[in-house]
């Protein structure tokens, strides 16, 4: 594995190649429209944005949006980038739009892995969710077109109050299906996301515990996206585990230098990557954020290079440092594999340096000074 510094260079681009789609999801971050937007990033400026991306020590790029298949020339930008040797996945929307001849043409140009968003066992759910009948069935139908041309697939769910209560079901579904990931996001209320449709601080402690007893049991792999703390909640059962088995893992090197990669199954990532550190977002019209759920603009790729940005602008360089997190996220001992969620924390307090809102647990430095009161 290529080793990364994240203040340099990210681990994970993401690419919001347009914000026109089809659907009218609840929670879409993007609050995406049917038309294209009339400045997007042209396919030259594309081409120059890839180019910078690749000498970023070459991560990851993920084409998203809105739908990435209402560009037209989304498999000449994918062409270019994969001729490049830059790895591409996209998360496009489940439209008519989505054919088995589009995903052949895809393959030939060899996009490696394609998302798609299930955010329920049922049509009834997941359409409700996705604002636009038929999308379950769509999904359904697109899944099988990608099984026949053995393209892996993963599965995005974003995890609120609508379907909670089913995700056993959902995890079931996703094992029928023969997906290589299951993504589960936790909501964050910005875009159309709305508080409301949050579940609750402990609600989320509950399904991180229950995500890491599922993952001991499936064929599939599972991350998780705006659930820094779900890190922590692995890391405390594996402390348990090896307790019990007397295995020596150095889990202060863990919690030290944020290191996640081979010692807790969360994905491919070397260490614990958050919104600005090791993670970056492009919008539409060249707008750099630390994610697409943080929308503090830092600059513009077409006026400032991606690198640049990435590695000079402040409000990069204080999301690297867990150290000036406030309250106590800041003082937490897995401030460095963790840090909470930047994105929630900003959406919910006005300010991404605050304290995780969602997360229960207590740091043993703050219970060191309650002890000592």
């Amino acid at each position: 594995m290529i080793n990364r510094n994240f203040n340099e260079n990210p681990f994970i681009v993401i690419w919001e190649l347009t914000r026109a789609c089809q659907l009218k999801c609840l929670h879409c971050r993007a609050e995406a429209q049917y038309h294209r937007h009339p400045l997007e990033l042209t396919f030259e400026e594309g081409k120059k944005l890839i180019d910078n991306i690749y000498e970023m020590n070459n991560p990851m790029l993920v084409f998203t949006g809105g739908d990435p298949l209402m560009r037209p020339d989304i498999y000449d930008i994918a062409d270019y980038a994969i001729k490049k040797g830059v790895r591409v996945s996209m998360t496009p929307s489940a439209t008519p739009n989505v054919t088995k001849e589009t995903i052949q043409k895809a393959k030939e140009v060899g996009i490696a892995r394609w998302a798609f968003s299930l955010d329920g066992p049922t049509a009834e759910i997941h359409d409700h969710f996705r604002g636009v009948g038929g999308s379950f069935e769509l999904t359904i139908n697109a899944i099988r077109y990608l099984h026949e041309l053995e393209i892996p697939i993963q599965i995005n769910t974003v995890i609120s109050n609508y379907n909670v209560n089913v995700l056993e079901d959902m995890a079931k579904l996703v094992e029928e299906l023969e997906c290589v990931l299951w993504s589960v996001f936790f909501l964050v209320p910005t875009g159309r996301g709305k508080e409301m449709d949050m579940i609750s601080p402990v609600q989320h402690e509950r399904v991180f515990q229950w995500l890491y007893q599922l993952s001991n049991k499936v064929s599939f792999d599972i991350k998780t996206t705006a659930a820094q703390h779900y890190r922590r909640v692995v890391i405390q059962q594996k402390i348990r585990e090896n307790k019990k088995t007397n295995q020596d893992i150095q889990y202060q090197d863990v919690l030290m230098n944020g290191m996640t990669g081979q010692i807790d199954g969360l994905g491919r990532a070397p260490k614990g990557v958050n919104d600005g550190n090791g993670f970056v977002f492009i919008s539409h019209i060249g707008d750099v954020y630390p994610s697409g759920l943080l929308p503090i603009k830092a600059g513009n790729v077409r006026t400032t290079p991606l690198a640049d940005i990435y590695r000079n602008s402040p409000i990069f360089q204080d999301l690297r440092n867990p150290d000036k997190y406030n309250g106590k996220c800041g003082v937490c001992e897995f401030r460095y594999v963790c840090g909470g969620s930047r994105s929630r924390a900003f959406a919910m307090t006005g300010d991404y340096m605050e304290s995780e809102p969602y997360c229960v647990y207590i740091p043993k430095a703050l219970r060191k000074q309650k002890n000592n009161v």
